[in-house]
């Protein structure tokens, strides 16, 4: 009897061990998902800019957000080729983004959250600040035009949590 009992203590150790293996990466993935890793600086290329290197920011600018759903300020005049550092300070209780983009792209992307809520992201155009934090986004605009931010928590950007950029040519 004193056999069968620890043999079935080691299955359900190991059971639980084997467990605890498997779902430590989901555990991990639920951290803080959206920092983003020191890694190289993507050269992807969007219609509102690309990434950019800190070492060569030209300009910083503080974007406070709340739970009135309004980001201030919320109307942005850069110059092509500038390197902004975002610095994203949420001063409401519920987490809330920035998100750059075309209308349509954050239109199309606040769809697309609405169907999965979940859904975690990690893009150089996104910041994402829990209640009373702030997070930093550096982004160069290389071309001319009018662009976006919002907010894309569900019903955030629907009751008016949207920014507008304008990028004058040099």
């Amino acid at each position: 009897m004193k056999k069968h009992a620890m043999r079935i203590n080691r299955l359900t150790t190991a059971t639980f061990a084997t467990a605890l293996v498997l779902a430590a990466p989901v555990v991990f993935a639920h951290g803080d998902a959206h920092k983003k890793e020191s890694s190289a600086i993507s050269t992807e290329e969007h219609p509102f800019g690309k990434e950019g290197d800190p070492k060569r920011v030209t300009r910083t600018v503080s974007i406070d957000m709340n739970d009135t759903m309004r980001f201030t300020p919320s109307e942005l005049q850069i110059k092509q080729g500038e390197t902004v550092r975002f610095v994203v300070k949420n001063n409401g209780k519920a987490l809330h983004e920035m998100v750059l983009g075309t209308m349509d792209e954050l239109k199309a992307h606040g769809e697309l959250m609405k169907k999965h809520p979940g859904m975690e992201h990690d893009e150089p155009y996104m910041a994402h600040v829990k209640p009373g934090a702030k997070e930093e986004m550096i982004w160069q605009f290389t071309k001319p035009g009018d662009f976006n931010f919002g907010c894309l928590a569900p019903g955030h950007f629907e009751a008016g949590m949207i920014g507008r950029i304008r990028v004058v040519a040099r």
